[in-house]
């Protein structure tokens, strides 16, 4: 039985309900009436269900699907307007007591360098990530109770915020661990992170069970409701995601929105982020094991109709990415990309060694340095954002998506991308980014619509560039 408001996983996340949405789309793929009233609804900006939003994936009409891409262009503009907002992954160990089949950190991989930062050593790895320009991180960790217990974790968050280098500063550490207690996410709260990020991988319980076959990860139920629990602990910005590849897409599309439906449902707010991890290559893990691959036709069209299903979630693609992809999938409504990572433990202070990068969870596709990514958004005109301002304002939870799905929250986010990419161009762009940077500054400064945000934004931009720093709406 399908029941959103349950916190049951098994129920808010049903394969009976699935089945039939899957087959409801493939009943109505070519029905235009049918489509035609979905994008109707879609166009009013206030989302889609898993079943409406089915049958557009499903949809394989040429004019249709254009139709599709133009909406969640314009939704993407309407939310986000023309920003990114820029991230790193800071991987603390790869220690893991999983058994999960498609990651190499699984416990079984003898190939694996088995590493762990330790406290001095996430030191000078964030000095290196602030001297790149990067003041927000996800922080990543593999699941194993001795090497990596809460208190590690915790002890990791304090150090990173207090590390103060040169004008560089860790504004906001998002957390993506293994689901844990009640009790330890309202440790996380108290820690002050961002966002709790936690993939599920797939929804398929089945499948989720023979791609986790031991370790504390193979409890679908317990892995599916750390939402919930995280909700309950204090955490309000949550991020979901599933690793596509590992089981039929139609499939995982329908459950990853239903978990957002649940989200609303219950905790009056849905997921502040999803994550569109495709599975790739890495030590001991050969992509191509996994037969639901997923074209890159098909993953702009996934983008595309989550960004019209759930228009007020940011939406996230990292560097599993290519350049190219990612500039395909930009406009489709992601909002939020990494830059310069590095995915293996202790790879930003001296350059990756061969064993560094068999101790990767993924390969890299976008190696590219933060500056050429930087450089790279605002000659597609986008402006590059450094803004962890909601988070240490307290606009977060219903809050923030009050604003949001009120299209207001532009009137923040719009001037404290343009303010610290000014931070960013004094202090750490080259300068071919720094002059292209300045002439975006001035253009954007001047679609600002409010004219008492404008006049502050510009003081205070001129303020950076005087010395001062962290100003913020």
């Amino acid at each position: 039985m399908y029941n959103v408001k349950s916190l049951k996983a098994e129920e808010f996340i049903s394969d009976e309900e699935i089945r039939e949405t899957l087959a409801y789309a493939d009943a109505n793929r070519e029905n235009l009436e049918v489509i035609d009233r979905i994008l109707a609804k879609a166009k009013e900006a206030k989302g889609l269900t898993h079943r409406e939003a089915s049958v557009l994936l499903a949809c394989e009409i040429p004019e249709k699907i254009d139709e599709i891409f133009a909406l969640a262009e314009q939704l993407k503009k309407d939310y986000y307007g023309n920003r990114i907002v820029l991230f790193a992954p800071l991987y603390l160990s790869n220690y893991c007591v999983n058994g999960c089949v498609y990651c190499p950190y699984h416990a079984k991989n003898k190939h694996i360098a088995r590493k762990k930062l330790t406290q001095e050593e996430i030191v000078k790895e964030v000095m290196a990530l602030q001297d790149m320009g990067h003041k927000r991180l996800a922080i990543e960790a593999g699941e194993d109770p001795v090497n990596n217990p809460i208190e590690y974790i915790l002890e990791c968050i304090h150090t990173i915020y207090s590390i103060k280098h040169k004008n560089g500063a860790i504004r906001r550490v998002n957390v993506n661990i293994a689901a844990t207690t009640v009790e330890n996410y309202r440790k996380l709260k108290e820690a002050e992170i961002g966002t709790y990020i936690l993939f599920q991988e797939t929804y398929h319980k089945e499948s989720y069970e023979k791609l986790h076959p031991t370790g504390p990860k193979h409890d679908y139920a317990y892995h599916t409701e750390a939402m919930d629990r995280a909700m309950e602990g204090g955490i309000d910005d949550v991020g979901l995601g599933v690793l596509f590849g590992l089981e039929l897409y139609r499939y995982e599309f329908a459950g990853l929105l239903m978990h957002a439906e649940h989200l609303e449902a219950v905790h009056g707010v849905g997921p502040h982020t999803i994550s569109v991890p495709r599975i790739k290559h890495a030590d001991d893990i050969d992509p191509s094991a996994f037969d639901n691959s997923i074209s890159d036709d098909i993953f702009a069209k996934i983008c595309a109709l989550i960004r019209i299903s759930v228009p007020y979630t940011g939406m996230i693609i990292s560097t599993r990415e290519s350049q190219e992809v990612r500039e395909r999938v930009l406009p489709l409504g992601v909002s939020q990309i990494s830059g310069a990572s590095r995915t293996s433990v202790g790879g930003y202070v001296e350059p990756e060694t061969e064993e560094d990068v068999t101790s990767a969870q993924f390969d890299v596709s976008d190696q590219r340095s933060l500056d050429e990514v930087v450089n790279w958004l605002m000659r597609l005109g986008y402006i590059p954002s450094f803004c962890t301002a909601c988070y240490r304002e307290g606009r977060t939870g219903d809050r923030f998506m009050s604003l949001c799905k009120n299209m207001q929250i532009l009137n923040c986010c719009h001037p404290n991308a343009l303010m610290t990419l000014k931070e960013y161009l004094e202090d750490y762009a080259g300068e071919d980014t720094r002059k292209l940077g300045m002439e975006l500054i001035e253009r954007e400064l001047e679609n600002i619509p409010n004219p008492k945000v404008k006049r502050i934004a510009a003081a205070h931009i001129h303020d950076i560039a005087e010395g001062k720093r962290d100003f913020r709406f």
